[in-house]
């Protein structure tokens, strides 16, 4: 069975976040472990382009938060916790926050984007120009790079999708390049 199946049936067919039915699509929470339905959510297109687009945030959407953060799974209590987090400057979110309990596991993983990190506190990766790099940005490298542990030189020009951000230090970014994992520094690497 296909995970958008499972979600479908999970959810109802029914966005998990603020339970609208139309423009659903499964929303991986990252960081992934293993992937699957335990680490997705069936979300709606507007809940998903307000989580990647904080700047596209209307707040009066995440009022839908005070039921879905209840919900029994994991990965719509991260995304819940993590919404209100990052909108708890409102004052109506730190109060669900304030009630609501993940485990040291669930918590882990909820803050492991850097969702709820004073901003003084919060890790900034930063390109060779210094524009800010989110996670799943596309970069690409300015320079040859010689992998360490393989005979790999990822080659000037070459560009990294969907990269992952290091949060304990601010110059490692992880991507893809011909289809190996490889961590990379943050001043070899120019936003694309």
């Amino acid at each position: 069975m296909s995970i958008e199946r499972e979600l479908n049936k999970r959810s109802g067919s029914k966005c998990e976040l603020c339970g609208a039915t139309e423009n659903l699509k499964v929303y991986q929470v990252l960081p992934t472990q293993k992937g699957g339905i335990d680490e997705s959510v069936m979300a709606c297109s507007t809940c998903v382009d307000q989580i990647e687009n904080p700047d596209n945030v209307d707040l009066n959407h995440w009022r839908c938060l005070n039921d879905s953060m209840w919900n029994e799974n994991v990965a719509v209590q991260v995304v819940a916790w993590r919404m209100l987090s990052r909108l708890r400057a409102a004052g109506w979110p730190q109060e669900l926050l304030d009630m609501m309990y993940l485990d040291e596991d669930t918590l882990a993983w909820a803050q492991a984007t850097g969702e709820g990190e004073d901003d003084e506190n919060k890790i900034i990766h930063r390109d060779s120009n210094g524009v800010i790099l989110e996670h799943g940005d596309s970069v690409v490298l300015i320079k040859d790079l010689k992998v360490k542990g393989s005979s790999m030189v990822a080659k000037q020009g070459t560009a990294v999708r969907n990269i992952r951000l290091d949060h304990e230090n601010a110059e490692y970014i992880e991507g893809k390049v011909d289809g190996q994992q490889i961590v990379i520094i943050t001043q070899y690497v120019k936003k694309i």
